[in-house]
């Protein structure tokens, strides 16, 4: 098992690429099973949910090998099954996406419900009613998803909230759906851009991507492309967040300010400088932060759930109290417990939690307890006084590619061991 080690009440300083996005990468890579050719992704990131996506891609009878640090190809030609096992869709909550590809490709598809991170229930419902809308006769009985299509036909489905997992995998199924497809009340989310972008690129006809209706074009043979995954927005959020919190002056290149402009908001009323171009995004912090207005997450374009985690810790010794209000996972102050053992003084009330800014925090022992609360630690230990020991740092890998070299990139002691 491996844990983090960080020291500390040191300025960072430097400058450090951002990977490819992971929460792009994974519904490209189900949207590969669709070609049945030759894709090759370049930027992409070398994530756990990425490894398990290869596995399932494996398991189907594909092929996936890695070419030089950040391009995968994947040959989707050898599809020779439509199982997923249970131990695979329990890796990850986006293993869920793989439905819609495999029902468009194969006509039928017989998977597990989806695991991933606990943070409170999230039901599939709007995938599987979506579905059932473009004709899947779906059967759920056991726990186990029996899903047929003897065709597939295009219409109009209206989501009840813009879920961005129900968004992707119809789609996904959509592109081998017959006639158009008109998805209303879609995500908005720059990664359902990315999706379109690959698709598009691989011969589709989907347009809308980043407004709250999308169509698809479906029965188009789609072919393999060469595509490179965009930036990821949340991993660019937390080593602001970082800077923030520790102080200093970073450079994260290709970092992508219109992406995230909802945080950088924030980080400059809380006193922070920020300044972005092509290249990507400067970030300096001198002394304590200042207290914020209320952040309260919500769907995109509003504050993203992902980083509300990082912004508290990176707010944890600003002068006065900030509150904040999570709307999108009932289950996500789970850190909380882990911050207050180096000192922060957090208050927790059903959705809403009330940050008051202390003078010092303390280096201790804590765990992860979620990918992005697991990265909110990393970011309270930059500023703590001593030593910092993050165990359980599996979750954070399912997410940041390798965040110490990251992190020791823009000046942070922090070195990663194992037992």
């Amino acid at each position: 098992m491996s844990q983090l080690i960080v020291r500390g009440g040191s300025r960072l300083g430097g400058e450090a690429g951002i990977q490819g996005a992971k929460n792009s990468v994974l519904p490209i890579l189900a949207a590969t099973l669709l070609t049945a050719d030759q894709v090759e992704l370049q930027g992409c990131p070398r994530l756990r949910d990425v490894d398990a996506s290869i596995r399932i891609l494996e398991g189907l009878g594909c092929t996936a090998r890695w070419e030089g640090e950040d391009v995968l190809v994947v040959d989707t030609r050898g599809l020779g099954g439509c199982v997923v096992s249970e131990a695979l869709m329990r890796e990850m909550r986006s293993s869920a996406i793989f439905l819609g590809a495999i029902l468009a490709r194969c006509g039928r598809a017989e998977l597990s419900y989806p695991g991933g991170c606990e943070l409170g229930p999230r039901p599939i419902d709007l995938h599987l009613s979506g579905l059932r809308d473009l004709g899947a006769e779906i059967d759920d009985a056991g726990g186990v998803l029996h899903c047929r299509a003897r065709r597939l036909q295009g219409r109009e489905i209206v989501l009840s909230l813009p879920s961005v997992g129900a968004t992707e995998n119809l789609m996904l199924a959509a592109c081998g759906a017959a006639g158009t497809t008109t998805i209303a009340n879609a995500a908005r989310e720059p990664e359902i851009v990315d999706l379109q972008d690959f698709l598009t690129a691989c011969g589709a006809r989907v347009s809308g991507a980043g407004t709250s209706t999308v169509s698809v074009e479906g029965g188009r043979p789609l072919h393999g492309c060469t595509y490179h995954v965009m930036p990821d927005r949340i991993v660019a959020a937390t080593y602001l967040c970082a800077a923030a919190s520790a102080g200093g002056e970073v450079f994260l290149r290709r970092a992508r300010e219109e992406h995230l402009s909802t945080v950088t908001a924030v980080l400059r009323e809380a006193g922070c400088s920020i300044f972005s171009d092509k290249k990507g995004i400067a970030c300096a912090s001198k002394g304590r932060l200042s207290a914020v207005r209320p952040v309260r997450t919500a769907p995109y374009p509003g504050f993203p759930t992902d980083a509300q985690a990082i912004l508290m810790a990176a707010l944890l010794r600003c002068r006065g109290a900030v509150v904040f209000e999570e709307n999108m996972f009932e289950n996500r102050y789970r850190h909380v417990d882990e911050l207050a053992r180096m000192g922060a003084s957090i208050r927790v009330s059903g959705r809403a939690a009330v940050v008051t800014g202390v003078e010092r925090l303390h280096g201790a022992s804590v765990r992860c307890t979620d990918l992005r609360g697991g990265a909110a630690l990393c970011v309270a230990a930059l500023a703590a006084e001593g030593e910092t020991e993050v165990s359980e740092t599996g979750h954070i890998d399912r997410g940041y590619e390798n965040i110490a070299r990251d992190l020791r990139a823009l000046g942070a002691d922090i070195l990663r061991t194992e037992d």
